[in-house]
């Protein structure tokens, strides 16, 4: 059925990231784990290689590749086993240079977009608030215009390249009393006066650094207004599809990362004279675990598959994060189950991807966030509209 979407050329494609990512990132990741840091030439490396522009337009560096070139790079990232690695790639790559992109006007492009695409810089986007979590419109950072700049105070958390980035995509209130209508988006140099951040210690995820950013009258020009002001809530919403398409597309392929490693070490592992995947009780499992990875793998495929075409898909994203990251859950806790002690040691991959892993049905709106917005979509009749 993948042949739907994927040609010989998408394969080849994922051939030269398989031995790009076995060359130059896997003898890092053990370290960048424990160090919580990862070296800055990689990014330059990933720059030269064109995986940073894949999607991007030429006119900046890019290659403008369909969204499946986008599907390929998120699968292999996650089968290298450290889901903070892969965090901090696509964390610029479809959370700050999506805004970027999408909002920033000419001069922005020139200066913010290309040198991402190249790897010289590096991106966050920082919407979520200590006090809000996923409710955006509550938002307490603002943006007061005063002759010809914005000042800007608040704070904002959980932000992945918080401590590392170049630059950050800032959402703040230009108008509060207005509410979630009253939100703009801008973009802020790291070493603009009155920036500071702050690193966090996670439960999992440790290769990435995520930052908690403070914002302290800090001057902004209104050249660095991306979109009109005011609109910064639509624009964030239309966004938020790709990045739950995203960790929808990461759960699967961590998901069958997962039960790949357990079937080989089953094959390998011997209990009462034979081979533990000939166990009837642990086939039975591993064939309703692979049955659920393939349903969220084949919806994940039609959505991104609509998402390239420029379709809405709003309430389709929000169900692929949904159902994909509870069902990686499920496949990861279960595979570490299938390894025994094993699956309980460092020296073993399941430990990290367990760990990696429940941050799924947290990161990027929660599920229950999640279950909301389909109810008001499905019972109430809402009806969420593309950015004007």
């Amino acid at each position: 059925m993948t042949s739907m979407y994927f040609t010989e050329e998408h394969e080849l494609f994922r051939k030269s990231l398989q031995h790009f990512l076995k060359k130059e990132v896997v003898p890092y990741i053990d370290t960048w784990e424990k160090t919580g840091e990862i070296d800055r030439f990689i990014w330059k490396e990933f720059g030269d290689m064109g995986f940073f522009g894949i999607n991007y337009p030429e006119a900046y560096g890019g290659m403008d590749l369909d969204i499946f070139y986008t599907v390929i790079l998120l699968e292999e990232l996650q089968k290298i086993n450290s889901g903070g690695f892969a965090a901090a790639i696509w964390a610029h790559v479809y959370l700050a240079m999506t805004h970027i992109n999408a909002e920033g006007d000419e001069a922005i492009k020139q200066h913010y977009l290309t040198k991402s695409i190249t790897g010289e810089m590096i991106g966050c986007l920082c919407i979520t608030e200590p006090f809000g979590g996923s409710d955006v419109a509550g938002m307490r950072t603002t943006a007061v215009k005063k002759d010809d700049h914005y000042i800007i105070n608040g704070s904002k958390t959980f932000i992945t390249n918080g401590v590392s980035s170049d630059y950050l995509v800032v959402a703040a209130k230009t108008t509060p009393e207005l509410g979630n209508k009253g939100i703009s988006i801008f973009v802020i140099d790291r070493d603009a006066k009155g920036v500071s951040a702050t690193k966090l210690d996670k439960l999992g995820w440790r290769a990435s650094d995520t930052g908690e950013i403070a914002f302290d009258n800090v001057k902004v020009p209104l050249g660095n207004l991306m979109g009109n002001e005011n609109q910064g809530f639509s624009y964030i919403m239309q966004h938020f599809s790709l990045e739950r398409l995203i960790m929808g597309i990461n759960a699967h392929a961590r998901a069958e990362f997962a039960l790949e490693y357990a079937l080989q070490y089953m094959s390998e592992r011997h209990a009462f004279g034979k081979s533990i995947d000939r166990f009837q009780a642990l086939r039975h499992k591993i064939s309703d675990l692979y049955a659920d990875l393939e349903l969220c793998k084949t919806f994940n495929y039609a959505v991104a598959h609509a998402l390239g075409k420029g379709e809405y898909v709003v309430k389709e994203a929000t169900v692929s994060k949904l159902k994909s990251t509870k069902m990686a859950d499920e496949v990861v806790y279960e595979c570490l189950q299938f390894l025994g002690g094993y699956g309980y040691m460092e020296e073993y991959p399941m430990a990290r991807l367990f760990r990696d892993s429940r941050l799924g049905p947290i990161g990027g709106g929660t599920s229950e966030i999640l279950r909301e917005i389909l109810a008001k979509i499905i019972i109430d009749k809402k009806v969420y509209k593309p950015a004007t």
